[in-house]
């Protein structure tokens, strides 16, 4: 009987308008879930590691005048001056780096290579979260008497490209850097300890050697007790760094950003802005496509006005008389959805392979964002359509 209800009903179908849906469904689809799905493939890129696009951080510190030097002012950052910061429009966290009270040097070497170094060096730790590495291994046992060192990766560079070189010294990557031995001496409040070192990762974000803040806390505890470390930088996560609130309240305070950090978060806020534009632009037109359908159904409906109504008369349900409708918007609002992900899929294999070769240590991710994506639409869509055609469908009934 369905059949014969559908091919009464199906007299009036324009294919030229179902197809004008389809297409125009499908191109706005596909603009939505690959906006989605190239989204995530990126994501890790400025996300993992010390990415500049983790989150719009940036150093704050205090300008250093000639006056200044001469009159011994100091340029760390009071209590009432970070809580003043916290409380800026523009702040949504702030850190602040805590120094070391006590004496550090550092003898490393690789005896392989024939490498051995020394030096009197200095110590600065951060609040966790604001560590752009793994924090795996970036934990402090006293026990153990190991220190894992996180140092900013221009070091590195340096020694590779500076040092190393005019030495005819081999040059060192990241991964044989876990091969150096660090023997680390403490001293202050007459004590003088030995540690080990363990360098357990780079930045790009913090120049400065960084310990972990319980290692920090304990060390300053120990060797310089009833000393008070108060911080020459500080380390503030901007909500829009391209807001001129920012720079005017670090002229207003004398402040200065440390590198690069405004010009960075405002690269960071562009980016994110015009992903949001391009999947706006898509789900513009997946509503168009939308209101497209319903017009077409609409029109098929009124054209069959009558016979659905001689269809309800002789005991027809409403939603019986509505299946062959919901079927058939359902169905072309499924084929849609997988010839997006295909299409998807088909153009993810370029552009994944062009970040392959600019980052061959970033993992590919798989097609769940962009399935996942495109069945809530397909389902969104389906649902409300589903509820047009069955008001319209009620309406006929109630007005027969």
């Amino acid at each position: 009987m369905n059949r014969l209800v559908w091919k009464l009903l199906r007299q009036h179908i324009s294919i030229g308008q179902l197809t004008g849906f389809f297409l125009a469904n499908l191109f706005g689809m596909l603009i939505v879930l690959l906006s989605v799905q190239f989204y995530r493939d990126v994501l890790p890129v400025f996300t993992q590691g010390d990415s500049f696009m983790k989150k719009n951080y940036i150093i704050a510190t205090k300008k250093i005048s000639a006056l200044g030097s001469f009159t011994g002012r100091s340029n760390t950052f009071s209590p009432k001056e970070i809580e003043e910061m916290k409380e800026q429009s523009f702040t949504e966290s702030v850190g602040a780096f805590t120094p070391s009270l006590f004496k550090v040097s550092a003898g490393l070497g690789m005896q392989e290579a024939g490498i051995h170094l020394s030096t009197e060096m200095f110590f600065e730790s951060v609040p966790d979260e604001y560590v752009d590495v793994n924090l795996d291994n970036w934990h402090f046992d006293e026990s153990a008497q190991v220190i894992p060192i996180i140092i900013p990766r221009n070091y590195l560079n340096l020694y590779n490209f500076g040092f190393a070189q005019s030495r005819n010294l081999p040059k060192l990557s990241e991964g044989l850097m876990s091969l150096i031995q660090m023997d680390i001496m403490l001293r202050g409040n007459g004590r003088a300890e030995q540690f080990k070192g363990k360098i357990v990762g780079f930045s790009n974000r913090l120049n400065t050697i960084l310990v972990p803040q319980a290692f920090m806390d304990w060390a300053n505890q120990r060797f310089a007790p009833g000393k008070e470390a108060r911080p020459s930088r500080l380390i503030v996560e901007v909500k829009n760094p391209a807001d001129t609130t920012v720079s005017d309240y670090f002229q207003q305070q004398h402040y200065e950003p440390e590198g690069d950090g405004l010009d960075a978060g405002k690269t960071t806020h562009f980016l994110r802005l015009i992903t949001g534009i391009v999947m706006g632009v898509g789900l513009f037109i997946s509503i168009l496509s939308f209101y497209i359908l319903m017009l077409s159904i609409f029109l098929l409906l009124q054209k069959n006005t009558v016979k659905l109504e001689n269809l309800l008369l002789i005991g027809y349900s409403p939603n019986r008389v509505a299946l062959p409708y919901n079927i058939l918007t359902c169905g072309l609002n499924l084929a849609v959805l997988i010839l997006s992900v295909g299409g998807v899929a088909w153009m993810r294999s370029y552009y994944t392979e062009i970040i392959g070769t600019l980052f061959p240590q970033l993992e590919t991710g798989t097609l769940l964002p962009c399935w996942t994506a495109g069945c809530l639409l397909c389902l969104a869509v389906s649902s409300l359509n589903i509820v047009m055609i069955r008001r319209k469908i009620m309406s006929i009934w109630k007005g027969r």
